[in-house]
């Protein structure tokens, strides 16, 4: 990269719908936006620690963390990957921006943390970790305005959870949006309007039998998946819908069936979409300038 040249990317570092892992299968959700010489994560799964460093991104370097809502897949490697940058030498302030209950996760991890971090302050001569990190709940409307860089949330229908929070990220007249989880939800696409990138979760029907087969509780998952995620063609409704340039299927549910490839998301989501179009894999990077894809890319 070039000096003084700023990086505009969006990363998928874990593009998997549900906290579980299997061998050799993706991670949960989570995902890096440089934009504006902000980094930001949107989410943070079991992994997103090792995937950002994997995507080039100095721990120390941590600014701006989002999360969505509290389910275990985008909440559960929240304190970890704070906890591990502070070790890698962050001494700069960060600001969690999350759902109602964020800042109650947040006192609770560094009371579990507590014998380490004060062992380390004193022995390493680290700076308190308690005094780097700032937690802004939000809720629906404006969450941030700050350098050119704005962010806003929609409340979306992801029952039984009530605080999920769709984000739209603008800044130099580029804009990213996430759909975070949900049931089809038409006022996402106003949402979204015109929006550079849509990230929106997909879910594929006919492997949603095998996945509870496999899973176990098997009735009652069933009824929360279809009550509370976005089939592919309805994703693709929603872009379509929205105008939006190019769409981005995360949090894939199933993400790790054999039985199941990028053609079949492609085939669901044509039914719908027709525009520029990109399947999630761990750590595929989308350029935001043009909103093009790069390494990895699905582009049917």
């Amino acid at each position: 990269m070039s000096a003084g040249k700023v990086v505009e990317r969006l990363v998928l570092l874990g593009s998997k719908g549900g906290p579980a892992i299997r061998p050799g299968g993706p991670w949960p959700s989570s995902s890096l936006l440089e934009i504006g010489g902000r980094t930001i994560v949107v989410d943070c799964g079991l992994g997103v620690t090792r995937a950002l460093t994997d995507a080039g991104i100095s721990l120390k370097a941590l600014d701006l963390v989002f999360v969505t809502h509290l389910h275990s897949d985008h909440v559960l490697e929240l304190g970890p990957l704070i906890h591990t940058a502070w070790t890698a030498g962050l001494a700069t302030p960060v600001t969690v921006y999350g759902p109602p209950g964020t800042g109650r996760y947040w006192r609770h991890f560094c009371e579990t943390m507590e014998f380490d971090i004060d062992i380390r302050i004193v022995d390493e001569g680290r700076p308190d970790i308690r005094g780097l990190v700032s937690v802004e709940e939000f809720g629906e409307g404006s969450v941030v305005e700050e350098g050119g860089l704005t962010v806003t949330a929609l409340r979306v229908d992801h029952p039984p959870v009530t605080d999920c929070f769709a984000l739209r990220f603008e800044h130099g007249g580029t804009s990213v949006a996430f759909s975070a989880d949900t049931a089809f939800f038409p006022p996402l696409a106003e949402f979204a309007r015109s929006a550079d990138i849509l990230v929106h979760e997909a879910m594929l029907e006919e492997g949603v039998e095998r996945l509870v087969a496999r899973t176990g509780n098997g009735a009652r998952l069933r009824e929360h998946l279809f009550a509370s995620h976005s089939l592919a063609e309805e994703a693709g409704r929603i872009a379509s819908d929205a105008g939006v340039k190019r769409l981005v299927l995360n949090h894939l549910i199933p993400a790790d069936d054999p039985a199941i490839g990028d053609a079949d998301w492609v085939a669901a989501v044509r039914k719908t979409w027709p525009g520029d179009l990109t399947i999630a894999r761990d750590g595929l990077v989308v350029q935001l300038s043009g909103a093009k894809a790069a390494r990895g890319e699905e582009t049917a």
